[in-house]
């Protein structure tokens, strides 16, 4: 296993949800800490821990109808936080109305919406693209990322790095 400081944080108040979530991002669990959260409250706490650890965060996954704190409300927290700005964001759910869609667009600087229910594979599609955008613009080693994310695009950021040494 790859000892990695960068993680993923799922929160979703739904068991079967959350566990359908967890169970699409398995692939990526030696390359990213994959934890999870029932609520806002729970993920904040959660969170508090991982920092205290040395991990950064990758990414959110947020639904958006929870108790407490709503999803998008999360989302727009977090893009204040500098610990937590560069981190990307996606809204899964299947109750954000227009506003709210709006409102995460524009003050969370949401990444992606996923609509409930979603297709096998469209998750870790969209997930796949995330990570990859993340760790070229905020990690050094690319290269340990290769087989796990878009391998295609990782190299054309290493090949463009290599040539603005030049």
């Amino acid at each position: 296993m790859m000892n990695t400081n960068l993680f993923i944080m799922c929160v979703e108040d739904e068991g079967e949800v959350l566990e359908t979530v967890l169970r699409d991002l398995q692939m990526y669990e030696d390359h990213f800490r994959i934890e999870a959260a029932q609520s806002v409250d729970e993920a904040r706490q959660v969170i508090e821990v991982l920092l205290k650890d040395g991990l950064r965060p990758a990414l959110f996954i947020c639904d958006h109808k929870m108790p407490g704190t709503s999803g998008v409300d999360y989302l727009v927290e977090l893009s204040t936080s500098p610990q937590m700005s560069k981190a990307k964001r996606m809204l899964l759910t299947g109750q954000a109305g227009h506003q709210d869609t709006i409102k995460a667009v524009n003050q969370a600087g949401l990444d992606y919406y996923l609509a409930k229910p979603w297709k096998p594979g469209d998750l870790q599609d969209v997930v796949n693209n995330l990570l990859t955008e993340f760790v070229i613009h905020n990690e050094e080693n690319l290269l340990a990322y290769m087989a796990i994310l878009d391998g295609e695009k990782i190299s054309d950021a290493m090949r463009n790095r290599s040539l603005s040494d030049t």
